[in-house]
């Protein structure tokens, strides 16, 4: 049995203006920009970490969601209207303890699952759980692995993407301009060391006292930053992944409410 080649997948990396703690404006906003990176031919539509109520991590407990929120139901009929997948970034309630800092995927096919932020920045864990298991997602034959934000500073945690074979690694996070030149550099380095194309999704709003730099994009498997949003402008980043080449293009988005 010969293995078969991906086809050429297209990620559109989502930077949108996020409202503190505004889960129905937010989403109206995630739905603006699913709608349009379908336009644009995206097999998937990926946004910053804790997207749908902003990094709050004060009121993470209040704003956590139940596995069958009605955002959630909301971004799965988004993703099926528009054969999309969509991963946001959410809290997600935990029957056993502090909620999860955690990405909703949702499916064409109806079904939406989540990924647990695996590991924690320092102080994050005085209001929330880590997840414990990998993220690894099949579309169209290409698979993703996904990482949330303090994730990707752990080697281990690409290396166990590596074992399983991933064709893309795709991190959603919150990165400030202070800290964008380092975790730029560990990007890179993921994808020098284990040959595959990297993505980030960053946000462009301040959000939980954070001033945030955008500049999302992604670097092809020689790590080469190959294609980037204009700063914190309000755009999708589409990013187009045959045999690891990356092709894209900068989509801005404006008249999100019109």
């Amino acid at each position: 049995m010969t293995a078969t080649t991906p086809a050429p997948i297209t990620i559109a990396l989502a930077q949108l203006p996020v409202s503190k703690a505004a889960v129905d404006d937010n989403l109206q906003t995630h739905l603006a920009y699913i709608e349009r990176a379908a336009a644009l031919d995206a097999n998937v539509v990926a946004f910053p970490e804790l997207s749908l109520t902003g990094y709050e991590l004060a009121l993470l407990s209040q704003l956590a969601m139940p596995r069958d929120d009605a955002t959630f139901a909301a971004l799965t009929a988004a993703a099926v209207a528009n054969n999309t997948v969509v991963i946001a970034g959410c809290p997600l309630h935990n029957p056993n303890g502090k909620p999860h800092i955690a990405a909703v995927i949702c499916f064409p096919n109806g079904e939406h699952t989540f990924y647990l932020k695996q590991h924690l920045h320092e102080g994050e864990e005085v209001y929330c759980a880590p997840g414990t298991e990998s993220g690894l997602i099949n579309v169209n034959g290409t698979r993703i692995a996904l990482a949330v934000c303090a994730d990707f500073t752990h080697p281990s945690h690409a290396a166990t993407a590596a074992k399983q074979q991933a064709d893309v690694y795709l991190a959603s996070a919150l990165i400030s301009p202070g800290g964008y030149v380092k975790d730029a550099e560990l990007l890179t380095t993921i994808a020098k060391r284990h040959q595959l194309p990297v993505l980030l999704a960053n946000h462009v709003s301040t959000t939980g006292g954070w001033q945030t730099c955008g500049n999302s994009g992604g670097w092809n498997a020689s790590g080469e930053l190959t294609v980037t949003a204009n700063g914190t402008q309000p755009s999708l980043v589409l990013c187009r992944i045959h045999h690891g080449a990356i092709s894209g293009s900068v989509a801005v988005m404006t008249n999100l409410h019109s």
